[in-house]
C-alpha cells in the first residue's frame, strides 16, 4: 500500500474476549487459526504439527475432539504447547467438561446441539468458571432439518436463522464470551451470512470459506471470500481452509491467511516483495533467479531481524526487470533494484528511499544488493534493547 494513503478499511466494533492470552475482537490484531488434521490420540504427530504451525505464524489452533480418549490426549497435548488450543466437539458434552478440566482456551461447540438443558448449563457453567470463551460454528453443510426444510437449501438467511438459535440460548444463560462462524463452500452465501449478522450481535466474528479445495483453487476462493468480508471492516479471526497434498504442510493455511492480511495492510508479517512478471524484455533467467534469491534471503534472515528490528516487516521491496517499470517501482518502495532488460544497457540502479543510491554491474550484483539491503535494515530500524540492559554513558 501507497505510505501515503490512509487504509480506507473501518473495522467493525465488537467486544473483546480473550482465547487463551490471544485477544479478540474489539480493537485486537486480528487473529490467524488453524487446524490439525493429525489423529489427536497420536499425540506426538499432533504436538509436531501444532508447533510447525506456531512457527509459521498461526496465533491459535484447532484440535478434534470427537471421544474421551482423543480428550485424554488433549489434556497431554496441553501440557507440551504454549499456544491457545480450541477443542472441537459437536455433541458430546462430557467432552467439553474433561478439556475444560484439562486446560483448554475456547471450546467450538454449538450449544443447541447439546441436548437437555442441564447439559447445556453444565458446559456454561464451567466455561464460566473457567473463562473459556465458547465458538458457535455455523455451516451450510449441516444445518437443522427443519431448516433445510423450511428454505429448500442453505441460504444466507438459513445460516443466520441457525446462528441466532445457537446465540439466544447463551443469551437466556447470561454467557456473551463467544464468537461465531457462518461458512459455506459458497463465496456468494458466506459473504451475504456474515454481512446480515454483522449488525444484529457485537460479539467477535471468526471467517473463513469452507471446504474451499487446494492449494491453488483454495487460496484464490478464500481470498476473494475473505477480502471482501475485510474490507467490509468484518472478521476478527481468519481461517483459510485448505486441502493439504498428501504429506503436504498444513502450515500453508497459515501463510496464505498471513498474505491475505498483509495484501489489505491490516497486518504485516515480514517485507512485501514486489517483482515484475518478466516480459520480452527479461528474456534470461537471471531476473528470475534474482527475484527468487532475494525473496529467499528475506525469509531467511527474518527470525533474526524481526527479533532485533522492529517494523522491518513493514518494509517494502521491489526487484524489478527492465526499464519501464522498474526504476519507477524502485523509487516507490523503501529499497529497490532495477535490472537491465534483454537490450538495455548491463546496469542495475539500486534506490533507497526514492533516490538513486547506487548502480551495480557483473555477476555478483545480487550478493552486493542483498549487503545493501542488510545494511539499510540495520541502518532504518532500531534494533531493540534487551530489558535491564542499561545503555553506556
Amino acid at each position: 500500500m501507497n505510505k501515503n494513503m490512509e487504509n480506507p478499511i473501518k473495522r467493525r466494533k465488537s467486544r473483546k474476549i480473550w482465547v487463551g492470552d490471544v485477544p479478540v475482537g474489539g480493537d485486537a490484531p486480528i487473529a490467524i487459526q488453524t487446524m490439525t488434521n493429525t489423529e489427536t490420540t497420536d499425540v506426538a504427530a499432533t504436538v509436531a504439527q501444532i508447533r510447525r504451525a506456531q512457527d509459521a505464524g498461526a496465533d491459535i489452533v484447532r484440535v478434534s475432539v470427537p471421544t474421551m480418549d482423543a480428550a485424554e490426549a488433549f489434556g497431554e497435548i496441553r501440557k507440551q504447547v504454549d499456544i491457545p488450543l480450541v477443542s472441537d466437539i459437536h455433541f458430546d458434552y462430557r467432552i467439553a467438561l474433561r478439556v475444560a478440566e484439562l486446560g483448554v482456551d475456547c471450546l467450538r461447540i454449538n450449544p443447541g446441539n447439546i441436548g437437555r438443558e442441564d447439559r447445556v448449563r453444565a458446559v456454561i457453567d464451567a466455561a464460566k468458571d473457567k473463562g473459556i470463551p465458547i465458538r458457535i460454528g455455523v455451516n451450510a453443510g449441516s444445518l437443522e432439518k427443519d431448516l433445510q426444510k423450511k428454505y429448500g437449501e442453505p441460504t444466507p438467511d438459513a445460516l443466520v436463522e441457525s446462528a441466532m438459535r445457537h446465540i439466544d440460548i447463551l443469551d437466556r444463560l447470561n454467557y456473551p464470551d463467544f464468537k461465531l462462524s457462518l461458512k459455506a463452500s459458497d463465496i456468494f452465501m458466506t459473504v451475504a451470512a456474515y454481512r446480515k449478522i454483522a449488525d444484529q450481535i457485537e460479539q467477535p466474528l471468526h471467517l473463513g470459506i469452507t471446504e474451499a479445495g487446494g492449494l491453488r483453487g483454495g487460496t484464490v476462493k478464500s481470498s476473494i471470500g475473505l477480502g471482501l468480508l475485510l474490507w467490509d471492516g468484518i472478521g476478527d479471526t481468519i481461517r483459510v481452509s485448505l486441502t493439504p497434498a498428501p504429506g503436504g504442510d498444513r502450515a500453508e493455511e497459515v501463510r496464505v491467511a498471513q498474505q491475505v492480511l498483509q495484501s489489505l495492510g491490516i497486518r504485516h508479517f515480514e517485507p512485501q516483495v514486489t517483482s515484475c512478471p518478466g516480459c520480452g524484455r527479461t528474456t534470461s533467467t537471471f531476473f528470475q533467479k534474482m527475484a527468487q534469491d532475494i525473496t529467499d534471503y528475506i525469509r531467511d534472515m527474518m527470525p533474526e531481524w524481526r527479533a532485533q528490528y522492529p517494523g522491518v516487516e513493514e518494509m517494502d521491496v521491489a526487484v524489478m526487470g527492465c526499464v519501464v517499470n522498474g526504476p519507477g517501482e524502485s523509487k516507490h518502495a523503501n529499497i529497490g533494484i532495477s535490472l537491465p532488460g534483454t537490450f538495455e544497457d548491463p546496469k542495475a540502479p539500486v534506490y533507497i528511499d526514492g533516490e538513486h543510491s547506487a548502480t551495480l554491474k557483473g555477476d555478483g550484483l545480487v550478493d552486493e544488493f542483498k549487503q545493501i539491503l542488510s545494511d539499510y535494515v540495520k541502518r532504518t530500524y532500531a534494533p531493540r534493547v534487551a530489558a535491564g540492559t542499561a545503555s553506556e554513558e
